[in-house]
């Protein structure tokens, strides 16, 4: 496991770090999950689809945002967020083999 560890650049590890740490939270794996099936949703959709907050949850994709986790665009009243790195879905095919 050393080897695997000590090839990747210490740069990269930091900015891998810095998105486990960012997606470590049950809202947000959700809100990743669910963008991951669905490609790009609403606000309002994620909303109804996790039935959270408005509030608890605009924090949360703001969070991810700033990070470079997600990205978003508006049109017209509605603000679409989707996943902005492809490779997440790779953590979520790892999770989805943990027996925890």
């Amino acid at each position: 496991m050393t080897d695997v560890v000590n090839k990747i650049d210490p740069v990269k590890l930091g900015k891998i770090a810095n998105v486990l740490k960012v997606i470590a939270h049950p809202v947000r794996l959700e809100v990743i999950e669910l963008l991951l099936q669905k490609k790009e949703l609403t606000v309002g959709e994620i909303r109804d689809r996790l039935d959270i907050e408005q509030s608890l949850l605009s924090h949360h994709l703001t969070k991810m945002k700033d990070k470079g986790v997600l990205v978003s665009t508006r049109q017209g009243k509605h603000v679409i967020y989707e996943v902005a790195i492809e490779e997440i879905s790779t953590i979520f095919e790892c999770m989805s083999h943990c027996n925890l």
